[in-house]
């Protein structure tokens, strides 16, 4: 099974694609794309909607996991990601891709194995089970490839956390 992880964000996407095979995974590719507020937000909606479409399209992965929207205490943040979360997940679905999203709740239980882990004990375990001699950067790119362990940890019950 292929699966993409993204981790949505206006300024920073960050995505990882998984080999997900006889409980094991393979690293694909991943990274992250960048935008700048030189650009509206029109322009850099489209610009991660165009970047998504290649991976996906390059990929043809199994399924597309997102992270939930997890809403602090700036309303401004959460609408701009919010934003280009749905971008993402626009562009997902034009391609009739299978689509889950897990709470950051659910992504820290499945790589640490314990749900309010910090920030650096999850991107240590994605350098670790994934093999990696060093963690992703940026930090985005790491919670991208959290997120892809997590739906491929998850995937026997994967209807539970489908969004399509």
């Amino acid at each position: 099974m292929i699966i993409v992880g993204i981790d949505p964000g206006i300024a920073i996407v960050g995505y990882g694609v998984l080999e997900y095979k006889n409980n094991s995974f393979k690293v694909v590719d991943y990274g992250a794309v960048l935008t700048t507020p030189k650009n509206t937000m029109p322009q850099r909606l489209e610009i991660i909607y165009n970047f998504l479409g290649e991976i996906f399209d390059k990929y043809k992965p199994d399924a597309v996991a997102y992270e939930e929207l997890f809403f602090n205490q700036n309303a401004k943040t959460a609408i701009t990601v919010g934003q280009a979360r749905g971008a993402a997940i626009l562009c997902a679905q034009v391609r009739n891709l299978n689509i889950y999203e897990y709470t950051p709740l659910q992504v820290k239980q499945a790589v640490v194995g314990y749900g309010r882990a910090e920030k650096k004990q999850i991107q240590q375990m994605v350098k670790v089970i994934l093999n990696l001699r060093e963690v992703p950067k940026p930090d985005d790119t790491a919670d991208a490839l959290a997120i892809a362990i997590c739906h491929g940890h998850s995937s026997h019950a994967g209807e539970m956390f489908r969004i399509k």
